[in-house]
């Protein structure tokens, strides 16, 4: 299963699969017909409470991601991610602006941990 990771920003691309939001708000400045999206996965983004939490902080990185895996855990989302892998490449679309600090690079880990 390939996982991987994309601003909603950058241009879609063949390469990309099926393009997943993973992000609980819609992202400023992009309309909707121009994401080409397979889905928006609300449900399997941070819940508010820990994203508000977070507030894309660095420092708070490391707390944040244990945090959200043990959200994951129950996420009955995290198999319908899985059941898309299994036919081709799917990118998991963020629009945070820190590539290094978001909770996709979170999501991809556990999804690949959990696919191999």
């Amino acid at each position: 299963m390939a996982f991987q990771i994309k601003r909603i920003y950058e241009p879609a691309e063949a390469a990309d699969g099926a393009r997943v939001l993973v992000d609980r708000l819609w992202p400023r400045g992009v309309r909707k017909e121009d994401a080409h999206l397979a889905s928006w996965m609300k449900d399997v983004a941070p819940s508010p409470g820990l994203r508000v939490w977070f507030g894309h902080q660095p420092e708070r990185f490391a707390e944040f991601s244990q945090r959200y895996k043990e959200e994951l855990k129950a996420n009955p989302g995290l198999a319908e991610l899985r059941r898309l892998g299994q036919a081709g490449p799917v990118t998991l679309l963020y629009a945070a602006r820190d590539p290094e600090v978001n909770h996709a690079l979170v999501l991809q880990a556990v999804l690949r941990k959990r696919g191999a």
